[in-house]
């Protein structure tokens, strides 16, 4: 309980103690439709929807698609009418990962402190930048944004505030703006949040809005109205923060460390339903490559391996190892998955589907080596590495393959 209370207390002084900030949140406006757009400008001003995997229902649409009736996560076979008119293109993720990439080269350039929040949004601290570019925080977002539609051909919606979860209020606003901006002032705090749902506020999900809802509490603004000792028994500490941040007191600032993802997966269904071994390799050193490819793009290694393989039927098979030694590297991580391979494997099931998970990541410079490792062949493993990534990033996807000896028979 002291240690709950001292947490809160933290958390009240650097409340406190802290500056006004401006927080800009960048949020690319469709930003799957707009990357293929960008490839492709004849699709500019149609309605256009980017499908997921298989092309099995919508995961981003133009304006013009929108307008149509065509709904988030509706799937293609639910497709009528004028919506037939729509054009139906399949997800291209490397694409949109690189164009991604030239989004926030650009932000960096105008602030030090650029969090990349998700594949299509960042946080950036413009917060004493007026004095630099000698113009006003709504010019410099302005600035901001036709310089990333100018130099990337992407339009993004801007949100200013004192504190990323109004930002991240305004930047919702900002899409309904002709200048694709809105700023939350403080003197616009108050009416703002008397209008906004808690349902609308960033990070509260169904159970935590069944819970308010239970409590009387419907918009924002009545969540601000609770005591500090009420949010703390009934939410914690988050409860606590996410007050204050709505009130526009910064308690969680914009960071530009670079966090590893928990985990990367690779999975997909194969064309056939099969029990052949060698077929099924395949399929896995497809994903293995690809996984690695990912893992080497964040500068990491990986300790943890996890093969998937699901029947026709549906039922799931699923083995781990945990590795002494980090690596990235496709012909190590192969050789362990195919030993989990041979214990799962039975030759009389049909198998549909397979998947490679990595995960227990640490950065490329913070892996060490084990007490018996060979620093001459791990030097040599990433080389050929980071030989593999440039001969895909000039020739290709996929014009690497890695292979394996095939089972006597």
């Amino acid at each position: 309980m002291a240690n709950g209370l001292d947490e809160i207390q933290k958390i009240i002084d650097n409340i406190a103690m802290a500056k006004k900030h401006v927080i800009a949140l960048i949020d690319c406006d469709s930003f799957f439709v707009s990357c293929e757009q960008k490839v492709n400008p004849e699709l500019k001003g149609k309605p256009v929807c980017v499908m997921s995997a298989r092309g099995q229902c919508v995961i981003s649409r133009s304006k013009e698609a929108k307008a149509l009736g065509i709904r988030m996560g509706m799937p293609y076979f639910q497709v009528t009418g004028k919506m037939k008119d729509a054009i139906y293109i399949n997800a291209s993720h490397d694409l949109y990962g690189k164009v991604s990439k030239e989004v926030m080269a650009v932000l960096k350039r105008f602030s030090p402190k650029v969090e990349v929040y998700s594949i299509d949004e960042a946080f950036v601290d413009l917060t004493g930048l007026e004095r630099l570019y000698k113009k006003n925080y709504l010019e410099i977002a302005q600035m901001i944004r036709e310089t990333i539609k100018k130099e990337v051909d992407i339009p993004v919606s801007i949100g200013l505030s004192s504190s990323k979860s109004l930002a991240k209020l305004a930047s919702d606003k900002a899409k309904a703006q002709e200048t694709g901006i809105f700023l939350i002032g403080s003197r616009k705090i108050i009416p703002v949040l008397e209008k906004t749902s808690i349902d609308e506020i960033w990070g509260i999900g169904k159970n935590l809005s069944a819970l308010l809802r239970r409590n009387g509490i419907l918009t924002a603004y009545e969540l601000v109205r609770q005591s500090d000792i009420w949010l703390n028994k009934q939410i914690g500490i988050r409860g606590l923060e996410m007050k204050h941040e709505l009130l526009g007191e910064m308690v969680s600032p914009v960071s530009d460390e670079v966090k590893l993802p928990k985990s990367i997966q690779q999975t997909s269904a194969m064309a056939k339903f099969t029990s052949d071994k060698e077929y099924i390799k395949n399929s896995l050193n497809y994903h293995i490559h690809r996984a690695c490819v990912k893992l080497r793009k964040i500068n990491a290694k990986c300790h943890g391996i996890g093969i998937m393989l699901r029947t026709k039927d549906f039922k799931v098979y699923y083995d781990k190892r945990i590795l002494n030694q980090a690596t990235s590297f496709e012909l190590e991580i192969s050789d362990v998955i195919f030993e989990m391979l041979d214990e799962l494997y039975n030759p009389n099931i049909l198998y549909r589907s397979t998947g490679v998970t990595l995960d227990n990541f640490v950065q490329n410079s913070q892996a060490q080596l084990s007490l018996f490792a060979d620093n001459e062949t791990e030097t040599k493993k990433d080389k050929l590495t980071r030989c593999f990534d440039k001969l895909e990033e000039k020739f290709g996807k996929n014009i690497i393959q890695t292979g394996f000896i095939k089972e006597d028979v």
